[in-house]
């Protein structure tokens, strides 16, 4: 017999940090969720919003899930123009969706680190953000990684860790899944932590040059 979380498996394929070079990438792998984590666009213009969301939307991805990045001004300034660039995207800013009995919910926010999009103070306004995150999340994307998960940078002669220490916090008790974020371009890669699979997706290395490969994954529903 076929247990019930067997059918629902979805394949899920994860990108973060084109930054306006989605046309370089090769095709991406055949999956049931393209997921984008942030900092999609180049200039963060209107113009490189059309240019994405025309690309973005031509993917034949069964549903597309997007997360804005501190990058994509055009998102934060423009949001009335998301659902007519984007129409089949779900697009999720403090917000989820339910697909195949998967719970995924989306944030952009990181903390603030010179100007851009969806930056907050640390502290007391990005805990706000993160405290509506659902208790039953399955997938969690945001931009930004928490702290001590593929969040470390180069800092002269230090490497530092810059990850949101308060979405560490709200994490490390949830029984996610799986949690995707981006925006620090040397963490790409796969890391563990306790039951939890992080996965730091940025395409573009920190030379920004958009040649690391999408990560794929495996998810169903947690079944009571």
């Amino acid at each position: 017999m076929t247990r019930k979380s067997e059918q629902c498996l979805l394949t899920c394929v994860c990108i973060s940090d084109t930054h306006g070079l989605h046309q370089s990438l090769p095709p991406l792998p055949d999956c049931d969720v393209l997921i984008h984590a942030g900092d999609c666009l180049g200039s963060g213009s209107v113009k490189s919003l059309e240019a994405f969301a025309k690309w973005f939307e031509a993917q034949p991805h069964r549903h597309k899930l997007l997360v804005a990045g501190n990058h994509d001004e055009a998102l934060e300034k423009h949001p009335d123009l998301i659902p007519k660039l984007l129409p089949s995207t779900h697009y999720l800013q403090d917000s989820g969706v339910e697909i195949n009995g998967v719970k995924f919910w989306g944030s952009p926010w990181t903390p603030r680190f010179h100007n851009g999009a969806f930056m907050l103070d640390r502290g007391s306004s990005l805990r706000s953000r993160w405290a509506l995150v659902p208790d039953n999340t399955d997938v969690l994307i945001t931009h930004g990684p928490p702290y001590l998960s593929g969040d470390r940078v180069n800092d002269g002669m230090l490497t530092i860790n810059v990850g949101c220490e308060e979405l560490y916090y709200r994490t490390r008790d949830l029984p996610l899944q799986i949690h995707v974020f981006g925006h620090i371009h040397e963490g790409y890669g796969m890391y563990r932590r306790g039951r939890h699979l992080l996965i730091n997706a940025c395409t573009c290395t920190e030379h920004y040059e958009p040649t690391n490969e999408p990560v794929v994954f495996v998810v169903s529903p947690i079944f009571p």
